[in-house]
């Protein structure tokens, strides 16, 4: 029977994959988990997960030994594998004024995590206390966010990190500017509201403002010797 016009016609279900080699059909359960758990978040079962391919659920964990297992390999497939391990070496390289490295680092970064099952696996992942944003944070925290604050004050001519030791205040000034670029994909994959489809503009905007208003902020904080 054809649809009434008013009736959508239902999806065919995926037909199920034959003969795949090992590594082919293990690639495609992660890269279906990702869009699965994006959408569903880690509440969602490995069976759903398996009907939506068109396998049984037993298949999945032929390929995958546990769910945590699963999610680790999302893990790996999502954020590690966008990674740029140049991105440290950006950030140091003294050869040219902070305020451009921070401007290319973020013009890049947001090039490689504006995506759909990129933020929206993050925010499941944090609501659901899965490590996957605190290990990833840990990332941004070590090779962007410190370096960077031990930058400003070479090119500030303050106290070097080792003579005063980065503290909370002073890295959340850098924390406070992350967020401010990043939060334009939570409001973009998340609240599902408008966001500017050129964010060159705004990643410049925010990087120039917030070197033109930090160094006041940071030296009264050293000041205080409450970095």
């Amino acid at each position: 029977m054809k649809p009434t016009p008013d009736q959508k016609p239902t999806p065919p279900a995926r037909p199920r994959r034959q003969h795949m080699r090992a590594a082919d059909r293990e690639q495609a359960i992660i890269e279906e988990a990702v869009r699965f758990f994006a959408e569903h978040g880690f509440e969602g079962q490995t069976r759903e997960l398996a009907k939506r391919m068109g396998i049984t659920h037993s298949a999945i964990y032929r390929y995958i030994p546990s769910k945590e297992a699963l999610i680790e390999r999302v893990y790996e497939h999502v954020y590690l594998s966008r990674w740029k391990a140049d991105w440290a070496t950006l950030v140091t390289d003294r050869s040219r004024p902070l305020e451009a490295r921070l401007t290319q680092f973020y013009l890049e970064y947001v090039e490689q995590v504006f995506d759909y099952h990129w933020v929206r696996i993050f925010a499941f992942s944090g609501l659901k206390s899965f490590d996957i944003t605190s290990r990833y944070l840990a990332i941004v925290r070590d090779e962007i966010i410190l370096p960077a604050c031990a930058e400003l004050r070479v090119e500030l001519k303050l106290p070097t990190t080792g003579e005063i030791p980065v503290g909370e205040r002073e890295a959340e000034l850098f924390w406070g500017l992350h967020g401010r670029i990043f939060y334009l994909a939570i409001r973009r994959y998340v609240y599902g509201t408008t966001t500017p489809e050129d964010l060159g503009p705004i990643v410049r905007d925010a990087v120039r403002a917030f070197r033109a208003g930090v160094a006041p902020v940071l030296k009264d904080i050293l000041a205080q010797g409450e970095s």
